[in-house]
């Protein structure tokens, strides 16, 4: 099978200039604001520690987001094939970035808590398997340089 190439463009546009542009360090914010053709925007800044502002999505917790979204499209895709239907589902998903001395860092881990609810209690442990299946498939943690890994509950 070939393959197929998928293509996605956003626009960052920074907000934060306040009169001074990046005459210092102090000087500006670092708020910005994500557009995609067609969508909501979303206004961004930097992480708290970083200088940003608490108020708006960061890019390391769209990150976190990002994986486990994926996640769970896959998971659910996966449900809907094997007959379990899942009647709610939320995930807790956790980041730990490590930041270096000097700047700079990266992320070591993403622990994604998915918490299942499913119609048939038979189903319990095919629809825990199924994190498995759908960790493989992810899109989003298979570009990842870091172990993402699925601590799933499932209810019936």
């Amino acid at each position: 099978m070939a393959h197929k190439e998928h293509h996605y463009q956003t626009k960052v546009t920074w907000t934060g200039n306040q009169g001074e542009g990046t005459s210092t360090y102090a000087s500006y914010n670092r708020n910005h604001t994500l557009s995609i053709e067609n969508k909501v925007d979303i206004l961004c800044s930097a992480d708290t520690p970083f200088r940003g502002d608490g108020t708006k999505h960061n890019p390391e917790d769209m990150l976190v987001y990002a994986l486990s979204s994926c996640h769970m499209l896959w998971f659910l895709h996966f449900c809907a094939d094997n007959g379990i239907v899942v009647t709610a589902y939320t995930d807790a998903a956790e980041g730990i970035m490590v930041e270096k001395e000097g700047g700079g860092g990266h992320f070591k881990a993403v622990i994604l808590h998915p918490n299942v609810t499913i119609t048939d209690a038979s189903q319990v442990e095919l629809a825990n398997s199924l994190h498995e299946k759908a960790h493989e498939k992810c899109f989003i943690a298979n570009s990842c340089n870091f172990p993402v890994q699925h601590i799933p509950i499932c209810n019936a």
